[in-house]
């Protein structure tokens, strides 16, 4: 039984000249993380106020609990929908402690033992005297994911629920709160702009672009085959590159290269930057199928570096690790080590 359903569910402003949210239909179960991403404006905060009630759909439907809360004449506030939610404005009492908090928010029954579990999951163990405006941003954003999942909900809408957190922290926390999460039975749908938030936590991912859906799917099966050029680049960039397909293999500028799926005529390819591989070129290096290329540009990302190059009259991004000896200038040879992918649609 899904915790959660939308059915064709669709939002337009007053005075707006197109739809927030236009034809969504998604589903959420038990244990399940699902990320809503997309670029500013995708309809992604949308979204979540309509799950939440706190907007009423211009069409569709919201199910939770096998309960339809927004529909047809149907709407059922917010303070009766048996979900909790943490959205970008949410305040905390500046004169409450943490503790008081967290403890306000269990269910009957459930005492100091139970709140300070919680506290101790987000490292707040040593702030639970605190009162609430004296944390800083980081330490608030924990202080309300704490005191939502203290409600014993099962359904948890959150908007960018991983923001101020520093990298060390996010990282240790979102592997512990989803093993907590899922133990649980709680679901929990949550938008982002950070694609690496959504690739490490998220069961699934959904991708809007102006209010639709562009396409949803595990994280592995959105990045490994992206079903468009938007697609292909939200999710960590990627080279287009036109070919003619004769089954899985496309003729390219770089040669013929093996596709994740059957082609057939002028098809117009993702090519993602840790496909191609570098090498510096020496007198020692057998050219085998590599090309030449020049590097334009050197990113260094801290745990990879991004290679602009030119090669075989294009510019194309390489990912590689950051001992790589190449600098702006270098020569190189280039080489193909993974497959392309088949877009369905080129536009971004």
């Amino acid at each position: 039984m899904p915790l959660l359903s939308l059915d064709s569910l669709s939002l337009t402003y007053p005075g707006g000249a197109s739809p927030a949210v236009r034809d969504v239909s998604l589903t959420l179960e038990p244990g399940e993380a699902l990320a809503l991403l997309g670029s500013s404006g995708s309809g992604k905060t949308a979204l979540l106020r309509l799950v939440a009630g706190l907007e009423q759909p211009s069409s569709g439907t919201v199910t939770v609990q096998e309960r339809v809360v927004a529909g047809p004449d149907v709407f059922v506030p917010p303070e009766q929908r048996p979900l909790r939610r943490v959205l970008h404005d949410a305040e905390l009492a500046p004169g409450l402690t943490v503790r008081d908090v967290v403890m306000d928010a269990q269910p009957k029954g459930e005492g100091v033992a139970h709140a300070r579990g919680l506290l101790a999951l987000f490292q707040l163990e040593d702030l639970e005297a605190r009162t609430c405006g004296t944390l800083s941003r980081g330490q608030r954003q924990r202080v309300l994911l704490a005191r939502a999942l203290a409600s014993g909900t099962k359904l948890l809408v959150l908007d960018e629920p991983f923001a101020g957190l520093d990298a060390g922290l996010r990282a240790a926390l979102l592997t512990e709160w989803r093993r907590v999460l899922k133990a649980r039975g709680a679901g929990v749908l949550f938008a982002t702009h950070d694609v690496g938030d959504a690739l490490a936590f998220a069961d699934r991912l959904v991708l809007l672009r102006a209010g639709t859906v562009e396409q949803q799917g595990t994280p592995e099966a959105v990045y490994e085959a992206p079903r468009t050029a938007f697609a292909a680049y939200f999710l960590g960039g990627t080279n287009l590159l036109p070919g003619s397909g004769f089954g899985r293999v496309a003729r390219t500028a770089l040669g013929n290269l093996p596709l994740n799926a059957d082609a057939r005529g002028q098809v117009m390819l993702s090519l993602r930057p840790e496909a191609l591989k570098l090498t510096p070129d020496t007198d020692g290096v057998a050219v085998g199928g590599a090309l030449r290329a020049e590097v334009l540009e050197r990113a260094f990302r801290g745990a990879h570096v991004d290679f602009t190059v030119s090669c075989a009259g294009m510019a194309l991004v390489v990912r590689a690790g950051p001992a790589s000896p190449l600098r702006e200038g270098s020569r190189a040879r280039l080489e193909v080590v993974g497959r392309a992918e088949v877009l369905e649609e080129t536009n971004v």
